[in-house]
């Protein structure tokens, strides 16, 4: 199983405990795969917005990754967040800039868009932009293409 999904890590590219990672490697956790502050593998998520409950968008590098090997699923209901994994290997495939995040944002469904401001720190510019975008996200009249990320 294998999940393209978003991580995000410290300015100097270290995770919460100090691990140094580089864009391009594999990395690998060895145990059993669970998911949590205790738990054991690669957190990622397969939303970019989501990674903002654990991560101070201000303070970190946000990235697309793969995970994949053995993998664990992670739903919170209560708050509203799906499709959240842990995973036992990580490749990190790019750094994702602040703008293609806006733009990503500017391209997707209202719950998803509300979740993103809610936890993105917008300047006043940057939240001018999503004033009037459509339910639908920009352009919801053509088919609410959402833009996508370049494939590595």
């Amino acid at each position: 199983m294998f999940i393209i999904g978003y991580k995000g890590f410290n300015k100097n590219f270290t995770n919460r405990y100090g691990d140094k990672f580089e864009i391009g490697k594999v990395y690998h956790a060895d145990g059993e795969i669970k998911w949590g502050s205790q738990g054991n593998g690669f957190h990622l998520c397969s939303n970019i917005e989501d990674c903002f409950r654990y991560v101070d968008p201000d303070n970190s590098i946000m990235t697309e990754v793969l995970g994949f090997g053995k993998m664990k699923k992670y739903d919170d209901e209560y708050y509203g967040y799906y499709d959240m994994y842990v995973a036992e290997y990580l490749r990190i495939i790019r750094v994702i800039s602040r703008e293609d995040i806006i733009d990503m944002m500017l391209h997707t469904y209202l719950e998803r868009r509300e979740r993103f401001i809610r936890n993105f720190n917008l300047t006043d510019e940057e939240l001018e932009l999503f004033k009037g975008v459509e339910y639908y996200g920009q352009n919801s009249d053509k088919g609410s293409k959402r833009k996508q990320l370049k494939k590595y």
